[in-house]
């Protein structure tokens, strides 16, 4: 036979764990309560979050006890601000000098934030970008080696070893001055002639392919002795691969614009340097 419950009996049980249950939807809202004060979650969340987001940027690796080290570090926090509250700190002038540093350095970083969202680079853009370097980088490519001395009588005595017969190669990794390609024989690779000072390239295109220079070639760096290995249509990276550093660059270029206008309308006693 079923016993039925008296319905004040039901209703105390009813309120009983509706009030147990407060304690564990706080839990949920907040990872601490300390002296009284709530830390929410979602501050942990945001923080966590941020260090993720900023771990992927550079390529680093992350703690597998993040989340653990995230809400001590909150939790602390909280209790040295309330610690600092009860000394009367944050009546100090300095700590009020630090919150309006600290209040401009938020809302400027979230005013570029909201320009750059309401602004995308559109794909157009960036399509119309690459087809400008492109024709830019149009041309021809060389590709040489070099040996660089000090002495115009060095080069000169090496032009003779080499019109003997002489290894180019070798002579390079034993003579040349340059550390970037004397252990290399001497090899440049392909470069575009404007990535030389004019005296090396005005030189290096008048000569053909398995050419080399029968007098010293002087520039800023010393005398070199240059030969021409091969030419070829410059190369130019495929759009899929230097999308993300073009729409970056066209971000930087139209918020130094936004930043322009806004510092023009201005009304200000102040003389910028640039």
């Amino acid at each position: 036979m079923l016993m039925k419950m008296n319905p004040f009996a039901a209703g105390a049980a009813l309120l009983l764990s509706a009030t147990l249950a407060l304690p564990l939807a706080a839990q949920a809202q907040n990872i601490a309560i300390v002296n009284g004060k709530p830390v929410p979650k979602a501050r942990a969340d945001a923080l966590i979050k941020q260090v993720q987001s900023q771990a992927a940027t550079q390529g680093q690796q992350l703690p597998p006890d993040l989340e653990q080290r995230v809400r001590d570090k909150l939790v602390m926090d909280e209790i040295f601000t309330q610690e600092a509250e009860k000394r009367g700190l944050a009546a100090s002038p300095e700590y009020k000098a630090q919150m309006e540093q600290a209040r401009q350095a938020v809302l400027t970083q979230a005013l570029l934030a909201d320009f750059v969202k309401t602004h995308p680079v559109g794909d157009d853009e960036i399509n119309a970008e690459y087809e400008k370097f492109k024709t830019q980088s149009a041309g021809t490519e060389y590709r040489a080696r070099h040996i660089l001395v000090e002495k115009e009588d060095e080069a000169k005595a090496l032009i003779k070893q080499l019109n003997g017969g002489a290894n180019f190669d070798e002579l390079a990794k034993k003579n040349s001055k340059d550390p970037g390609s004397g252990a290399n024989g001497g090899d440049l690779d392909f470069a575009a002639p404007g990535s030389y000072v004019p005296e090396f390239s005005q030189a290096m295109i008048k000569l053909k392919k398995g050419e080399m220079t029968q007098e010293p070639v002087k520039t800023q760096f010393g005398y070199h002795i240059i030969k021409l290995e091969d030419t070829r249509e410059a190369q130019f990276p495929k759009l899929d691969d230097v999308k993300g550093q073009l729409k970056q660059r066209m971000e930087q270029q139209k918020l130094a614009t936004y930043r322009d206008e806004i510092r023009a309308k201005a009304k200000t006693d102040y003389k910028f340097t640039q």
